[in-house]
């Protein structure tokens, strides 16, 4: 079984860094995590009444056909470099961005136990990538679906369970995020998973599983990171959404990539871990300088976060269900292509 580990500040896997000796326009390479969200890779939606949303131009929505779908397509993934996918327990937006999400797509029962439809798939997209030597970037909880769990005490057991699990099936290729920009407005429904208290969590995990799962947490990170985030977090995931260009619109910008990663590494907590974005909806790949360059020269890995848009079409996004997992848009072909120059797959 492949075994994700930390090493001078990169991830190596075996104990062998990533991409070894690899480094592409001067920067180094050796020890990067790049990713992409795929986060509804195991999702399934309980609402009957936004179910038929879902459906295939040939069929009904069916959760089991997607997850298989999405197996398939991890080996095209992998030969363009892609070393890591970013899943969650609770879903993720299947329409990008959307402030009223009534679908029910949540792997956690009310008391935390995660459900047996959920767990066998997961548990089928763990053994895939471990196959192919992959890393899961597994989150627990979304914003608006953190209501499913009824209090504190069931999102403790969620996260504790979810530990047991992972490691009962010896899932050593997994990093845990404990919840998706955990620093986003007006969308969790406890207290605990949100960034004054996510460490708590994080903290949770790392002790439950005695050191062998690596955990943190997703921040929007804007601003500089909570510091006790940045001390209990094992890596550091930032995300760009809010980001707008390299150096952003004006210059000097608040909002550029670049002073965003010297923001989270001015933290009095920042020991040197890895900074890996794992949520990035800027794209302009084919320019010299965008999103992805900008991450690559600041040292850090890069995640791309790809739905499907207004009047676009089925072959596009990555999130929006149903997906076609296949890279088959303009846009994924962009990414990989650019992927797989940086990583020289």
């Amino acid at each position: 079984m492949p075994v994700v580990t930390i090493a001078d500040g990169g991830f190596c896997i075996d104990g062998r860094p990533t991409y070894p000796g690899r480094s592409w326009k001067g920067h180094r390479i050796e020890g990067r995590l790049f990713n992409s969200r795929m986060a509804n890779a195991i999702a399934d939606d309980e609402n009957p009444a936004t179910r038929g949303a879902w459906a295939y131009a040939d069929g009904d929505w069916d959760a089991g056909r997607s997850t298989a779908e999405f197996i398939g397509a991890l080996p095209a993934y992998r030969e363009h470099g892609l070393l890591a996918v970013c899943i969650n327990l609770s879903g993720g937006s299947p329409q990008g961005y959307s402030w009223h999400q009534p679908w029910k797509i949540c792997g956690f029962t009310p008391e935390g136990t995660i459900k047996p439809d959920w767990a066998a798939r997961l548990d089928s997209v763990i053994g895939a990538c471990q196959r192919l030597g992959m890393v899961v970037i597994l989150g627990l909880f979304y914003g608006k679906q953190s209501g499913t769990l009824t209090d504190e005490t069931a999102v403790k057991a969620a996260v504790t369970g979810t530990v047991d699990w992972l490691l009962a099936r010896n899932a050593t290729n997994v990093l845990l995020e404990i919840g998706n920009e955990v620093d986003l407005e007006n969308v969790w429904a406890h207290p605990i998973i949100t960034a004054p208290r996510c460490h708590e969590l994080i903290e949770l995990a790392q002790k439950r599983s005695n050191g062998k799962l690596l955990a943190s947490t997703s921040l929007i990170g804007i601003d500089a990171p909570p510091v006790a985030t940045v001390a209990a977090a094992d890596f550091l995931l930032p995300h760009g959404n809010r980001i707008h260009g390299p150096d952003g619109p004006f210059q000097p910008s608040p909002h550029g990539i670049r002073l965003q990663l010297a923001r989270w590494r001015a933290s009095p907590a920042y020991r040197g871990q890895p900074i890996v974005y794992n949520e990035d909806d800027h794209f302009e790949f084919e320019k010299p300088d965008n999103h992805f360059v900008a991450a690559v020269e600041g040292g850090a890995s890069w995640g791309f976060f790809d739905y499907r848009m207004s009047r676009e079409r089925f072959e596009d996004g990555f999130q929006s269900l149903p997906v076609d997992w296949t890279i088959s848009s303009k846009r994924k072909r962009a990414f990989f292509g650019l992927l797989k120059e940086i990583t020289g797959s």
